[in-house]
């Protein structure tokens, strides 16, 4: 595992850690980025009801960073943990 995976996977635990739940934009940023860091673009896959509005958000804020290399998606990911950490 390089470096980048590395330092990707531990921000991830630390995420987990927080002692305090980020704001929405800001979870929503975190899970579009590390559903890009791992799986790469946004596959077809809508959430089932419309109103599943949180499943909606989600997909959302993943597909808008289409285009992302996943190297970048990590980097961006672990730079936003990092200024969540105390």
């Amino acid at each position: 595992m390089n470096d980048l995976h590395h330092q990707f996977h531990q921000a991830a635990d630390e995420l987990r850690h927080l002692k305090s739940r980020p704001d929405n934009d800001t979870l929503l940023m975190l899970y579009g980025l590390y559903k890009q860091a791992l799986e790469g673009d946004v596959h077809g896959c809508q959430p089932t009801s419309f109103f599943d509005f949180i499943g909606t958000a989600k997909q959302e804020a993943w597909g808008r960073l289409k285009g992302m290399s996943q190297d970048d998606a990590m980097r961006q990911y672990v730079t936003l943990v990092q200024q969540l950490l105390p």
